[in-house]
């Protein structure tokens, strides 16, 4: 006997960002939706990414403050870190947008199906014996923290992100294997803490998809704050000790700690669920995709970490809309990655959007650059922070790249976007008057030296 079949106009296989995201639009524009999720709703980056790591970067920078009160004129100290109360404030953050998520998934009349699903066929997804037929179907299963063939995570030891996301105590030192956003935000948040920490990158920068730049004045900050990195130095092995781990590198250095942390990037989640065997074309485990995220087989399309765009939860929330709206009959524009906002919640963050120097000299030839150094703005002066706003702009044409790290940053790149993606000019820029003081004057400032017109920097 076959399994009862439950008919939608959508199904989604996968409740991350990108799974429902597309749920809510597409019942928004009126179609009958399935959301298949083995987990919770809200997926990696509420559960275990973007939000729990944000929380303790925040209860990480509350520590610097108590610690380091006295530069602003205020007695404190710090008595040290309760990680159950560091777990409970995380937590709770947690707790309260998981149940916002379940109460727009009722109110918005998604049906909800925990458990793992399965594709069976190029229209159908089954679940512990029942199978939902989609006329469309979305796959959104997401991401897992990698680790390095022969690199076995124990949980204890050696952990990836999901790991230290729950740690109950503060190690006295930590290894970070990768330097990217992950590992730099963690490498933060734990120095903030009071760990002793190194990281470890295979590439010659810390965040090596950004600007050059950005990456020396992270490079910097991280020195300053005595965050260890070895650069351009690949892992050979770990071992056990009685006290923690001894890493090697190929350099032939040796490191111990108490822990090491594998960062080293996050591979999709694919395997072992009828993918291939519906048809779909797949490249190193990630489904491929078109700019509209369909695959090859008409009814089946892709979003989020499971194909290889970048992997930001807003990505997904835009790659979920863009399908919705698509099976919907709407006429949505594909997405340009370049025009999306990226940031590293370290301290001081790292934030940019467009194209990064040698980007925009491979596509241009030749471009113009200008760096504002956040020296010369009120308030970063009045946070104490140090960084810059660097501009990149097409010959005789708009601002390409823009690129700014420094304590709160990330704020400002929403302003970035629009002048990125509003392919804006200097002038259009400079003829807007910011707030005084804001950090967002950097940026204001940064487009009227470029057009000319300095204000507070010299000409």
């Amino acid at each position: 006997m076959s399994a009862p079949t439950t008919p939608a106009d959508l199904v989604i296989l996968g409740g991350g960002s990108g799974g429902y995201a597309a749920a809510f639009r597409a019942s928004e524009l009126g179609l009958d939706v399935v959301l298949i999720e083995k987990d919770k709703v809200g997926g990696t980056c509420l559960h275990r990414g973007c939000i729990p790591t944000k929380a303790l970067l925040h209860a990480g920078e509350v520590a610097d403050l108590a610690r380091d009160g006295e530069q602003f004129g205020v007695k404190t100290s710090l008595a040290g870190i309760d990680m159950d109360g560091v777990n409970a404030y995380k937590d709770g953050v947690i707790s309260k947008l998981y149940k916002g998520l379940q109460g727009l998934v009722k109110a918005r009349k998604i049906t909800y199906v925990e458990g793992e699903g399965r594709l069976t066929s190029p229209t159908t997804v089954e679940v512990g014996g029942q199978t939902y037929e989609g006329k469309h179907v979305l796959l959104a299963t997401g991401s897992y923290a990698r680790s390095l063939p022969g690199l076995e995570i124990d949980g204890t030891k050696v952990i990836t992100s999901d790991h230290a996301l729950n740690l109950d105590r503060v190690p006295a030192s930590a290894i970070i294997l990768g330097g990217g956003v992950i590992g730099c935000e963690f490498a933060s948040a734990w120095k903030s803490f009071g760990v002793d920490v190194t990281i470890v990158e295979a590439l010659p920068h810390l965040v090596p998809l950004e600007d050059e730049s950005s990456s020396k004045l992270l490079e910097r900050a991280f020195r300053r704050r005595k965050i260890a990195f070895e650069l351009g130095s690949r892992f050979s092995g770990v071992q056990s000790t009685e006290n923690g781990v001894k890493v090697s590198l190929e350099n032939g250095k040796e490191i111990e700690a108490e822990l090491l942390l594998v960062a080293v990037g996050r591979g999709p989640v694919s395997q072992g669920l009828g993918y291939e065997e519906a048809g779909v074309a797949m490249e190193r485990g990630y489904v491929l995709v078109d700019e509209y995220c369909r695959t090859n087989v008409p009814t089946i399309s892709a979003v989020g970490d499971l194909i290889p765009t970048l992997q930001l939860a807003h990505v997904g929330f835009g790659e979920g809309i863009l399908v919705a709206e698509r099976v919907a009959g709407l006429n949505p524009a594909p997405i340009d990655y370049a025009g999306v906002p990226r940031i590293t919640y370290s301290d001081p963050e790292v934030a940019s959007v467009g194209l990064t120097e040698a980007q925009a000299k491979e596509r241009y030839g030749d471009v113009t650059t200008l760096t504002y150094d956040l020296a010369g703005n009120g308030r970063s002066q009045i946070l104490k922070t140090a960084g810059a706003v660097k501009l990149i702009q097409a010959p005789d044409g708009p601002v390409v790249g823009i690129h700014m790290v420094g304590s709160r940053v990330g704020e400002l790149i929403a302003e970035a976007q629009l002048i990125y993606n509003w392919e804006a000019e200097a002038d259009d820029v400079a003829s807007l008057i910011h707030p005084h003081p804001t950090q967002s004057e950097a940026l204001g400032e940064a487009h009227l030296a470029l057009a000319g017109k300095p204000l507070h920097v010299h000409g």
